[in-house]
């Protein structure tokens, strides 16, 4: 039985703290769009501790799950089966409840990969074959998603820039399944060497990477594009900083967007209505 046989299914988006989360007002628009009567999606407060309870409690009325931080790893030994994608990066940002015998059979998959490089190519210059160098500012699992999207683009081997070696390991164990080769540098000497840099993914949390900004600021002048992934406040000062340095900077908010739209088709079936969802997220950040 497809997910549109079935009437009320039930999807949320579970984090700590969740309610700034935007993804509400994206899939119940995209709902709406779809005709799904009685379908809901809520944004649920749910740390890491309470993660394991949560999922054992979830039944045949679900359609999946929306994972923020810091439980886009910690879902993994909980899932059924887990899609080659996420598993190789090791992060899993969308469940599907599937039917199965006496529980729910449970999907990890990861959308966010389809994000960034949706959300990176609306802003690439057309130009087909041309190799670019890239950048990553963070070592979390959105890093480990940014590495995948930017080997997706022809970037094998970026500069991942992040504050303290000791924390690299699971992203370095990504990166080997994946088999992309990144150089690890301390995140201080990002200000000197983005100004070379093709494509940036800043995967830092919002305000992390205000002083970068201040050092991009006094700089010379960029070319490359940056997608900074947090999106409040908007414009980060990173992003603000880079466009007026030159460059092209891409909110995160378009990744929010493409990678909801692609949880949308694999929660409901369904084509996802794109236009519906993009006018709910400017509503929503215009708010």
């Amino acid at each position: 039985m497809s997910p549109t046989d079935l009437t009320g299914r039930r999807a949320a988006v579970l984090g700590h703290p969740i309610a700034h989360s935007l993804s509400p007002a994206l899939h119940l628009a995209a709902y709406d769009a779809l005709g799904l009567a009685g379908w809901r999606y809520d944004a649920l407060d749910v740390t890491s501790e309470q993660l394991a309870d949560f999922v054992a409690g979830l039944d045949g009325s679900w359609a999946g799950l929306s994972l923020t931080m810091p439980l886009k790893a910690t879902v993994l030994p909980m899932l059924d089966h887990i899609e080659p994608l996420a598993e190789v990066v090791g992060a899993v940002n969308t469940v599907l409840v599937q039917a199965g015998g006496a529980r729910p059979v449970l999907v990890g998959a990861n959308t966010d990969v389809y994000g960034i490089v949706t959300a990176l190519r609306e802003r690439l210059p057309a130009t087909a074959g041309v190799r670019r160098t890239a950048a990553v500012l963070g070592a979390g699992a959105t890093a480990a998603s940014a590495l995948a999207a930017l080997a997706q683009l022809g970037c094998p081997t970026p500069v991942v820039y992040v504050r303290s070696m000791a924390r690299i390991g699971s992203l370095m164990r990504a990166a080997h399944r994946m088999g992309v080769e990144p150089h690890y540098r301390l995140l201080d000497r990002a200000g000197d060497e983005l100004v070379d840099a093709d494509l940036i993914v800043s995967t830092l949390p919002a305000h992390g990477a205000d002083d970068l900004a201040a050092v991009v600021a006094a700089g010379p002048e960029v070319t490359g594009v940056l997608l900074d992934v947090a999106y409040d406040p908007r414009p980060t000062a990173l992003g603000l900083a880079w466009e007026r340095a030159g460059g092209a900077a891409v909110g995160g908010e378009r990744m929010l967007l493409h990678q909801a739209v692609e949880q949308v088709r694999l929660m409901t079936g369904r084509l996802a209505p794109f236009e519906a969802m993009e006018r709910a997220l400017l509503a929503g950040l215009d708010a």
